[in-house]
């Protein structure tokens, strides 16, 4: 069974660093996942190129 890849983030709102797991195999999406660490709502967005790279970016919802 393959690994999935995971992403490193630091939380916008408390600041701690998360791992976020990245399922790549949906191609790009974005959703909201809740910090870990605080609770709150984190943006997430995932890129994937194709050689199969993951980009993760993430914001708070109360960023534009």
């Amino acid at each position: 069974m393959a690994h999935l890849p995971t992403a490193d983030i630091d939380c916008p709102y408390c600041g701690e660093t998360i791992t976020l797991v990245v399922d790549d195999s949906a191609g790009d999406q974005q959703y909201v996942e809740d910090c870990h660490v605080c609770c709150k709502p984190i943006e997430v967005r995932v890129n994937v190129d194709e050689d199969g790279a993951v980009d993760v970016a993430a914001w708070g919802q109360d960023e534009a």
